[in-house]
Formats: C-alpha cells, structure tokens, sequence
C-alpha cells in the first residue's frame, strides 16, 4: 500500500498513450500494423467518396518508405475551433476521437468513424505533413511525432478542394518500415470494387522503373465476382446482380455458383470487409434458402421426396459479395468483423427475396443448374453425416478415444499443450523421445493427406490421417464442430525442409483454411521452424535456420581460421532426440511461425489456384514466381 499513492497514477497527455500502447489501438505494430496507418488516411478519403464529394484517390509509396495519400474530397476544415481556440486541422490531427463523423449531417454513411483516426496514424509517424486545398487557399501543418512544429499557416492559393497527407511511420514502433505493394494495391483494388465508379491510384516509386495501377470499376461489385471467379468453372454464364434501399440502408449482392464444394461469402459494411459476417449475410443467407425452397416445388424441380433442402446444400458452391452502407453500423468488438444491426435483416432479406426470385423466374435453365447443384450436395451432405458418424463410432470403441499412433501429453490444461504434426515414423521417434512429455503430444502421419480442394468433405472423412487428427484436436468437423473443446492451444506443424515437406505442409494448411478455418482465425495454428545447417567445429556446433545466418557464421569462422564441418538438414529423423528438442521444440529458443488469415479473398484465390482442379492457373503461377524459388531439390 505505501507503494501504491495518488503520485504513483500516471497520466498520458495528447498522444502519449498511443505511442506507449501501439497496440491497443493498430492491433500489432508488425507489418500489418504499419499497412493500417495508409488504410485510416484512405478510409477518409473513401468517407468523402461516400458524402459525393471525391471521386479520385492517389496514394504513392515515395523514396525511404515514405507515404503520401491525396484526395479531392472538400479538404479537412481549417477555421478556428470556437471551443478550443485552435484550427480545426490541428484538433483533428492531434486529438484522439476528433472528427466530423459523429453527427450525420456531414458524413451519411462512414467507414473511418470506425477506425482509430488520422490522429493516431499521427502519434506512431517520425513526421507527418498534412496540406488542405479549401476556401480558396492552401492550408499546412507539419508534425514531429504527433506533435505541431508550427501553427496552421496558408502557404499559397488554389482553385480547387481536397487533402495531401504524407508521413513516414516511426521506426522506434514499428518491427519493419518496408510496405508490401501487393498489399496496397489489394486492399485498393478491393476499395475500388466496392465503390463504383471512384478512381485510385497507387504508384511505388521507390525504384525505377515506377509500378503503378489505376483502379476503377463501373461495373462495381460484378466486376468484383468476375475477377475473383476468373479460373473457377462456373455454372451459371452471368453474376446475379441484386440492389436496394430501404431506411437508410443501402445494399447491393452479386452471385455465381461454380462447380466448388465450398461457400465463399465475401461481406463488407460502409467498405469495412467483415470476416464473420453478420445480420447483412444473415439476411441474404434466409432469403436465398426461401427463394429457392419455394421456387423449387413451384417451378417443379422440387419432388415431395427431396423434402426442405438445408441452407448449406444450397450455399455450396455459391460465391457471393455482399456490400452494406449504413449510417450507424454497429460492429461487435473493436475488431469490425461482425455487423451487429438488427434491422439490416430484414431489409436485405426483403430485397433478395424480391429480386432473386424475379431472376430465376425469368432465367429458369439458371434455376434448374442450380437445384440440380444443390441436390448434388445433399446427396454429399449425407454421405458425409455418415462418414462423420462412422468416425465418431470408431473413435468411442478406440481405447480412450483417441488415436493410436497419438503420444499424447500428460496436462489436461489447453492453453498450455501443443500437438506436433509430424511426417513419418522416424520424425515420430524423434520427437517423441525429445519432447516435454507433461505438455507436448506428437502426432505422426503416414504419407500424404488428401487434397481436401478436389474432395468433399465425405472423401476427407475416409482419409485415415485426417481421422486422426480430427480425433485428436476434439474439435468435431463441419456441423459439429465446437472450437470450445479444442485439447490443445498450439497445433505445430513440423515437416521436413524440402519439396516433400513443404508440400505436405501445404496439404494440411489447405486442410485447416478449408474445413477447420475457425483455428486459423484464432491463431491456434504454427509451422515450426526447424534448422536448415549444422555447423561443428571441434566441440562447438552452432545450427543456422536461414541461409543468411549460415553465411554469417561461415564469415565469423573463417575470419578466426576456423576448421569446420557443415551439415544440410533434409529430415527432422536425421536429429537425434536431443538436437530435435533445442533447435525446434524447445519454448525458450525454438522459432514458430504462426499463421493468420489476414485476407480471406487472396487466400481463397491462391489456395484454389494452387491446389484446385484446373492446371493452367497453376502453372501460369509457377512460371510467373519461378525465379524466387530456393532449396530446390533436384
């Protein structure tokens, strides 16, 4: 207690606390968090697109990684604040929860209300410069992290309105300075779509010769699903467009069904792609359960034997868009991935089920393509209930339901037990005998598992090795799946380094990302990083997981006139049990990489390009990245 007095309560002024707990307010100051500070100035600049006042962004990567984002929206407002005293561009700049998005009458419809602000993307800059075009004058502030090296002041004259931002993210916050030019031109690409008719540019001129692309869709959304579904084999010619407005909601869907046996929904609020979904999707997922229910049995495709099909028959193999603006979204939790708006349901139901039906009725050889789609997939659906079914009879007359060939660990906690997925016996015994047996299980597989992207779900249930692992998380698959009975808080993946490795790596991502996605959105999934050298020299040996830390270990013992010898790990069995547990297993020294779903678009794109039945997007791939292919084997 005499430690702890009122001198002791800290207060964090202006933009301190967002410099002290980056975190709390981008996510991660990795290089996902130094993207979000270019995606806060866009969403203003998108905001004004949605009032009508822009209808061109520029954002440019400059020299040193240094971003600049312009617009031609009204310009932020520059007059003296009558409560503060000060310009209304320095508030903005400088105050959290500062902006004109909090009343209607400015901004119908928001996206960056939502968001942390321009101030924050302030705080976590080196410096930042912001330059307002408006009232016939041009407007300028410069700031040192956060804070104004001068007053607003007028440095010239212009005829037309809008604003420049330009900063350079702080490196004392952020992991990595360098940004992506995939992903700009992605999240761009995606903000384009969604807003018909609104230019963007994005141009990287941080070496020659300049990378540019120059956004802009009329056609909205339906380009949107023709380019998502460019490589897939479609079953129906043209997308299914679908617009409305009903109190104050604006709604738009596009759709196609390909020949997949997987749902894609892709939904998005005010711009704001929201990965679980929410009452938008909620309600586009009724109405298309109704509309084809009931147009089935009236347009007689339907026999009285089919019975009421199920909203998942229906939905496999649909691809869908649907794009919400609404001018008080309610999202659950900080994260904006889940739209909260009861009365979004209805209106969207309403709409689809008008206008859904007046298609169909009118395109009937569409609506027969579809029932004859989603008859298949009940057929499916039951072989897989009872695949399922069978699983889970064996798994109870298995001794303690669980895996044979599991060397489970001795907790029962699991946020502190991982499950190594391993390849092989010998990899097996390895790790067996390395590991920390109170909290580390090991799971073997024998072989390759299925390709789960050219099979259902009923073929991945005949495959022995996903039994067992299925088994062995707890979790259940598909309709049963209960992510709150997960056994272990860490599923490793631990292959070795070489093309066999690497695919079956890939096989079992392809797995996760298809059928158990709720894993890899929690973060429960991680590859582990074994070394690629042993380097022994006498009776020192040191491992290199990269070949930069193998050249600089090389250069460091040549420099001392070192001999030594040097060892090219191919297999995880080539470790003894003791090596296996201090380079890879071992929680104070071993690398993992977890992996994360940061956009579900691109990966469904990559995972059926790379993994689905059609060869030429394939190999239309391998030629494209041939030349950053390393470890090669030969």
């Amino acid at each position: 207690m005499s430690n702890y007095q009122a001198e002791n309560i800290t207060v964090l002024e202006g933009l301190e606390a967002v410099r002290k707990r980056p975190g709390m307010y981008i996510g991660t100051t990795s290089e996902r968090g130094l993207h979000h500070l270019v995606w806060e100035i866009v969403d203003n600049s998108i905001d004004e697109a949605l009032a009508g006042y822009c209808n061109k962004i520029i954002v440019n990567v400059l020299p040193n990684n240094i971003i600049e984002v312009i617009d031609n929206g009204r310009g932020i407002p520059t007059g003296t604040h009558p409560k503060y005293g000060k310009s209304a561009l320095e508030i903005v700049l400088t105050v959290l929860h500062a902006g004109g998005k909090f009343e209607n009458d400015n901004y119908k419809v928001s996206g960056g209300l939502h968001g942390v602000g321009v101030s924050v993307v302030n705080a976590l800059s080196e410096w930042l410069e912001v330059e307002v075009k408006r009232d016939g004058k041009i407007w300028f502030q410069r700031y040192d992290r956060g804070k104004p090296e001068e007053d607003v002041k007028i440095i010239g004259e212009a005829s037309e309105t809008g604003t420049k931002v330009t900063f350079k993210a702080d490196g004392e916050i952020f992991e990595t300075l360098v940004y992506s030019y995939e992903t700009l031109e992605t999240r761009l690409k995606e903000l384009a779509y969604l807003n018909k008719g609104l230019r963007i540019e994005l141009n990287d001129m941080r070496k020659e010769p300049v990378k540019s692309a120059e956004l802009e869709f009329q056609g909205g959304i339906i380009d949107y699903i023709k380019d998502v579904e460019k490589d897939s084999i479609k079953l129906i010619k043209e997308p299914i467009y679908m617009s409305g407005e009903s109190d104050g909601v604006i709604f738009e869907a596009v759709m196609l069904y390909n020949t997949n046996q997987r749902e894609t929904i892709y939904s998005f609020v005010n711009n704001i792609h929201t990965h679980e979904g929410g009452t938008h999707v909620s309600g586009y997922k009724v109405a298309l359960t109704r509309v084809i229910n009931d147009l089935g049995k009236a347009m007689g495709y339907l026999k009285d034997k089919d019975g009421k099909l199920q909203g998942s028959d229906i939905r496999e193999g649909l691809t869908a868009i649907v794009s919400v603006k609404i001018p008080q979204p309610q999202f659950e939790g900080q994260t904006k991935t889940k739209l909260g708006n009861s009365e979004v349901t209805g209106v969207v139901s309403s709409i689809v089920g008008n206008q859904l039906k007046m298609y169909l009725e009118d395109n009937p050889s569409d609506m027969k393509v579809i029932i004859d789609k989603v008859l298949s997939s009940k057929k499916a659906r039951e072989a897989a209930q009872k695949a399922r079914e069978l699983v889970l009879r064996k798994s109870a007359l298995e001794v303690g339901s669980l895996p044979g060939k599991l060397a489970d660990c001795s907790s029962k906690n699991p946020e502190e037990c991982e499950i190594y997925i391993v390849e092989g016996d010998s990899a097996g015994g390895s790790a067996k005998q390395g590991r920390d047996r109170r909290f580390q299980a090991i799971l073997p597989l024998r072989g390759k598992i299925l390709n789960v992207e050219k099979a259902g779900l009923h073929k991945a249930l005949e495959n022995s090795e996903i039994r067992s692992m299925i088994t062995a998380f707890g979790t259940g698959i598909g309709d049963n799946f209960d992510i709150s009975k997960l056994r272990y808080g860490k599923i490793v993946i631990m292959t070795d380094a070489d093309v066999d490795g690497a695919h079956i790596r890939t096989l079992l991502l392809t797995f996760f990302y298809r059928y158990l996605v709720d894993l890899l959105h929690d973060g429960h999934i991680y590859i582990a990083q074994p070394p690629l050298y042993k380097i022994s020299s006498g009776k020192s040996i040191q491992y290199a997981y990269t070949d930069k830390q193998l050249k600089e270990i090389q250069i460091k013992m040549d420099g001392e006139n070192k001999k030594y010898t040097l060892q090219r790990y191919k297999g995880l069995g080539e470790m003894n049990p003791e090596q296996l547990w201090e380079t890879t297993m071992d929680p104070d020294v071993r690398t993992f990489y977890q992996v994360k779903v940061d956009d579900a678009r691109e990966a469904d794109l990559i995972f059926d390009k790379l993994m689905g039945d059609k060869v030429e997007p394939r190999r239309e791939f391998i030629e494209a990245h041939a030349e950053f292919v390393k470890n090669l084997d030969i």
